[in-house]
């Protein structure tokens, strides 16, 4: 499976293509509106949410609610885009129309200078309209139908905030990803522990108050992951390194670790290896699961478990000092509609990239022209690994 996403930040659409699913997956435009309403909430989102209803609809690729074998469109409008016309017309405009929100000004931390030096753009507007955070509405609507596939197959996805702002949340043990999936939705700012909800969403309150943002971890869980997905053969073929190159893409994602991740550093190896156990009815596990899932660059059958981090959103409202391009002259930072933190929000777009690379890996594995014969090679799979 791959795809490709397209689309400016206030453009008329965004826009998805997703080629090799399967024939036969059931899949509803229903189901990735559902995706796509969970990355727009979360305690501390801004004024775009309201104005932006993401609904998805499917262009090409399915038929009568099943997917046919070819690829699959799917298309975002922008409601925004009445606002923005003028603006980011396709068509030339009059010289004297150019300067129209033209930005000269680019933020610190964001893409704005350095993507003008490398396409020579005047105007930082080419920019940030693409490196926008945006672009992630597709990667949900991509990782809802990934989502789909796996949930078909009987492999859950689950994700939360275990950091806000430096605020810790503490992780309950032996939550199943059903429970965690709860849980999660049931807070405005996606944590497990009740305890520290209300000190977040007061520290994300006082945090717009002063014009400025925070970051935060999140933490994706699968459940269900047969092992042997990915190869310890080549190194571009380990699964867990194509998850981590997924999520520090992610927009402001800064770094990836899985299960107990750097705390490693400060373990000696009897306290970090998980060791191997067998019965008869689940086959072989794992006493622990510190490697997070991953063995070699394979998954080991126990539960991926991997975090992300997330850098404040570089957008502030009380601007850093910054370079006027056209003039060389110190400026502050030109001031783009932004949330005080997106941190929720970035937890519900790690599920969806860790979701595709995982059901990329399931359709890389299993015959997968059909989903009826790709269900059946997975359940044969996972008979001959549990008696290996």
């Amino acid at each position: 499976m791959r795809f490709i996403t397209a689309g400016e930040s206030h453009g008329p659409e965004l826009t998805a293509i997703i080629e090799g699913l399967p024939a036969g997956l059931p899949l509803s435009s229903e189901e990735i509106n559902r995706e796509l309403a969970r990355r727009q909430g979360g305690y501390g989102r801004g004024g775009r949410m309201k104005i932006e209803k993401d609904q998805v609809c499917i262009t090409s690729g399915i038929r009568h609610g099943k997917t046919l074998g070819s690829p699959v469109t799917l298309i975002v409008e922008n409601k925004d885009w009445k606002n923005w016309t003028s603006v980011m017309s396709v068509e030339p405009v009059p010289e004297k129309q150019k300067k129209i929100r033209c930005v000269s000004k680019p933020r610190p931390g964001h893409a704005d200078l350095v993507g003008g030096m490398k396409y020579q753009h005047d105007d930082l507007r080419n920019v940030l309209e693409r490196s926008s955070a945006r672009e992630t509405t597709m990667r949900v609507a991509i990782g809802a139908v990934a989502k789909k596939l796996l949930a078909e197959l009987d492999i859950q996805v689950a994700g939360h905030v275990a950091v806000l702002g430096g605020i810790e949340a503490t992780i309950p043990e032996n939550l199943t990803i059903r429970e965690i999936q709860e849980r999660s939705e049931q807070s405005a700012v996606r944590v497990l522990d009740p305890s520290v909800e209300e000190k977040m969403k007061e520290l994300i309150d006082q945090t717009k108050k002063n014009g400025d943002t925070i970051g935060g971890v999140v933490e994706v869980l699968v459940g269900g992951v047969p092992a042997g997905l990915g190869s310890y053969v080549q190194w571009d073929r380990k699964l867990d390194a194509k998850i981590a190159q997924a999520v520090v893409s992610i927009n402001a994602f800064k770094g990836a670790e899985f299960g107990i991740g750097f705390e490693m550093a400060q373990r000696p190896g009897s306290q970090v290896m998980d060791e191997i156990v067998w019965d008869e009815s689940t086959g072989y596990t794992r006493t622990s699961n510190n490697l997070g899932g991953f063995e070699g660059g394979m998954t080991n059958g126990m539960p991926i478990i991997v975090r992300g981090v997330m850098k404040p959103i570089p957008t502030l409202y009380k601007p850093l000092q910054s370079v006027n391009i056209d003039t060389k002259e110190p400026y502050k930072a030109s001031v783009e509609r932004s949330d005080s933190t997106a941190v929720p929000a970035a937890s519900v777009v790690c599920e969806a990239v860790v979701a595709t690379e995982v059901a990329k890996a399931m359709l890389e594995k299993f015959d997968s022209d059909s989903f009826e014969q790709m269900k059946e090679a997975v359940k044969r799979y996972r008979l001959y690994t549990q008696n290996f």
